[in-house]
């Protein structure tokens, strides 16, 4: 990936906001797309500064993996964090209700290496979490501001997502999708102003998506056997097969609640603009690593502000 417009990391970091944990504990039971693991994940409330830790209880001595950007590792189609060893997969959609619920500090206990699937949205988290409440901690939420464009782009410049400065105490995320003529997924593109209420109501419904060409192959890599074109958004040639859209620009805002549970890695808020351009999880963490000054995988001083 080539970077262009190379942002200071001493981005300023300020707060705009108290933190939030949960006020009781939730569960939720499901099926991962990847492992085919039955899965129980209890979200439990965290202490102020904690952030978003993973707890693997299925491991010996439960080894816990923070949501940082220095733990996450290389995967397709997917945001998979690491640490010594042990692994959590399919991270973003979680990650995603709460960053967009505005949750900074909750324990993500799970008994298997993935998150459930759901219905390939962040839906089924976002109803636990409003079952579990949310109350406001005696802590100030650190806020990363981009104030210096940054651009990624991947090698053959089809794909871009830039940052870019705003007036605004706000994080806005645009997306712009097309596969061009021969896709059966048509061009679209979709932005919004991120807040609980928009992220509720926009986002996190939207359900991720996949070829149907790619389906099979999928399969014989070992993923998703116990997953169904009903239980996601699969495209055929001539459209979604077994299922219906819920916007139509649904794939778009899918895109960009991906966006937002990667940049939850950052573990503090964003202020700024984003537009993407067929961007995906590799290129979303390569950009927050720049606009944090994070290159080198160590603690940058908004991280470990925000920690």
């Amino acid at each position: 990936m080539n970077t262009t417009s190379t942002p200071r990391p001493d981005a300023p970091v300020s707060s705009l906001r108290k933190q939030r944990t949960i006020a009781r504990s939730a569960c939720l039971s499901g099926v991962g797309f990847f492992t085919d693991a039955d899965v129980t994940v209890e979200f439990q409330p965290a202490n102020p500064h904690e952030g978003i830790v993973f707890e693997r209880i299925d491991c010996a001595g439960s080894p816990s993996i923070p949501a940082r950007l220095e733990f996450a590792i290389e995967r397709e189609r997917r945001t998979v964090l690491e640490q010594d060893g042990v692994s959590v997969e399919l991270t973003e959609h979680v990650l995603a209700a709460l960053a967009g619920l505005q949750i900074d500090n909750c324990r993500v206990l799970i008994n298997a290496p993935e998150l459930p699937g759901g219905d390939g949205s962040s839906l089924c988290f976002v109803e636990c979490l409003d079952k579990a409440g949310a109350v406001e901690q005696d802590a100030a939420r650190a806020c990363l501001t981009i104030t210096d464009d940054c651009v990624v782009q991947s090698d053959d410049a089809n794909n871009e997502i830039a940052a870019l400065a705003t007036l605004n105490d706000a994080l806005t995320i645009s997306y712009r999708l097309d596969y061009g003529i021969v896709s059966p997924i048509s061009p679209q593109q979709f932005a919004l102003e991120i807040t609980p209420e928009s992220f509720v109501r926009e986002l996190a419904w939207s359900r991720t998506f996949v070829l149907e060409s790619e389906v099979a192959a999928l399969q014989a890599a070992g993923y998703g056997k116990r997953t169904i074109a009903k239980d996601l958004l699969v495209f055929g040639e001539n459209g979604v097969v077994d299922n219906e859209l819920r916007a139509h620009d649904e794939c778009a805002r899918h895109k960009i609640l991906d966006c937002l549970g990667d940049f939850a890695l950052l573990g503090c808020d964003l202020v700024g603009r984003i537009e993407a351009n067929r961007s995906g999880h590799a290129q979303n963490r390569e950009l927050i690593r720049r606009i944090s000054g994070n290159d080198s995988g160590q603690h940058s001083e908004v991280n470990s502000r925000a920690a």
